[in-house]
């Protein structure tokens, strides 16, 4: 049978676009009620029994049996091993991409992550002082697919931010273990690594183990236990975000080719069926175009059904009324990638205030933002761009407040912070800030 990718074909002067268009965002975050029971009894058993319980539940769920933790640890030795093992080219691109993630990471730190203090008139000092986490966690995909880039995005930020210990777990089913990724962790810097995955592997890293050692963050993406397990551990460890399916945004003006455009919308389908490829244009013949160029590519990929199942169920082409109009549902949208396919991305990009990544021009493909551009892929998904942002070495580092009042500013603050205090009925706190006052007379 002849696979079909049909998305939705919209336009913003339908009377129906609103719900129509509604419907075709709406995705939901809630867990299966089983999943989340069965992963409260896998936190459980690993808080309360380490090591053992990772082991059962690594040979129930990867096939994988081994007598003791310690041979689910790769040495460094390992990670060398891999990275020489792989051929030239793939460890060229591998420190060719580590290299620019790195430089960009390096930039931010630059910009936001430094201290910084200053004294007042009086002598006080008022700043911030910067400073990474101990030790991090991120966790690797390594079921259905591989991701060494996963590695990069996650260990090269906490890396640049001075986290001393990056401890990584990645599945590894039947023992399979992908040399891409190990060689990505060998130069990335991951500490340590273990080949463990699922809601084990998150609780091992929240709450520690004989072998694993408990880490103040987790980091990186996963399956629906997962995630589960990451929203479950935190406050006991620190998270990045709760990620949903991959999204793409496609603006385009029509100067595009239109079977770029459709690949670009092929790049996030093909990650797994509830992922989500809309596009946004004033020119209904360039959609028939993208369409058509979807019809003709489709059959060229190894992935078609996911790719057919993605875009039939979630997809969209829709007409607009104009590029301002367009901008206006991305920001509603707040997709994770923002392709501004237009030969004026600059015109428009200031009109564009909620998405996870703006990728700039026609030759701005969202998949160079995967693998090698420089600014991380950890992205905000399902809206949540309007309030959060990609994972950076910001994430891997805390802040402090430093304070030093200096005599004459406790004259001062503390008339301030008595007054207060007293209004407040703490009257120790009043009475420490009256202690340093001058007595008068």
């Amino acid at each position: 049978m002849k696979l079909v990718a049909a998305p939705a074909r919209l336009s913003t002067a339908a009377a129906t676009f609103e719900a129509d268009f509604a419907a075709r965002l709406h995705w939901s975050a809630d867990t299966d009620a089983a999943i989340e029971q069965r992963v409260a009894d896998i936190l459980a058993a690993v808080q309360k029994r380490g090591d053992a319980a990772v082991l059962e539940y690594t040979a129930r769920f990867d096939g994988l049996t081994v007598p003791t933790m310690a041979a689910l640890e790769l040495t460094q030795a390992e990670l060398k091993a891999a990275f020489d093992a792989i051929p030239a080219v793939q460890r060229d691109a591998l420190q060719a991409a580590a290299a620019r993630v790195r430089s960009y990471h390096m930039a931010q730190k630059k910009a936001s992550g430094e201290s910084w203090s200053y004294r007042d008139e009086d002598g006080t000092l008022l700043g911030q002082k910067v400073t990474p986490l101990d030790r991090v966690g991120i966790y690797v995909p390594g079921g259905k697919a591989a991701y060494p880039s996963s590695v990069l995005m996650n260990a090269i930020p906490a890396h640049v931010a001075g986290v001393e210990e990056i401890i990584m777990v990645v599945p590894t089913p039947k023992g399979e273990k992908n040399a891409l990724v190990l060689a990505a962790a060998y130069v990335a810097g991951v500490t340590r690594a273990f080949t463990i995955g699922g809601a084990q592997a998150v609780a091992a890293l929240a709450y520690g183990t004989e072998t694993v050692p408990k880490v103040d963050k987790i980091t990186g993406p996963g399956n629906a236990y997962v995630a589960s397990a990451k929203k479950r551990v935190f406050g006991t460890v620190g998270i990045d975000m709760i990620a949903g399916p991959s999204e793409i945004l496609v603006l385009a003006d029509g100067t595009t080719p239109p079977d770029w455009v459709a690949m670009d919308l092929f790049s996030q389908a093909e990650h797994d069926e509830l992922a989500q490829s809309i596009l946004l244009c004033p020119d209904a013949a360039y959609l028939d175009a993208v369409q058509r160029e979807i019809d003709r590519l489709l059959p060229t990929m190894p992935r078609a059904e996911i790719i057919a199942k993605s875009l039939t169920g979630r997809g969209a082409l829709i007409l607009t009324k104009d590029m301002e109009e367009a901008c206006a549902i991305s920001n509603r949208i707040a997709p994770e990638h923002l392709e501004v396919s237009s030969n004026e991305p600059h015109r428009w990009e200031p009109l564009l205030r909620h998405a996870g990544a703006i990728f700039l021009g026609a030759y701005t493909s969202e998949s160079l933002g995967d693998y090698c551009a420089g600014p991380n892929h950890v992205l905000p998904t399902s809206g949540t761009a309007r309030f959060s942002s990609p994972l950076g070495v910001y994430d891997f580092q805390k802040r402090s407040s430093l304070i030093e009042v200096s005599e004459a500013g406790a004259q001062v603050l503390g008339k301030i912070a008595a007054e207060l205090a007293y209004g407040e009925g703490l009257q120790a706190h009043a009475q420490a800030a009256e202690m340093r006052l001058k007595k008068q007379g």
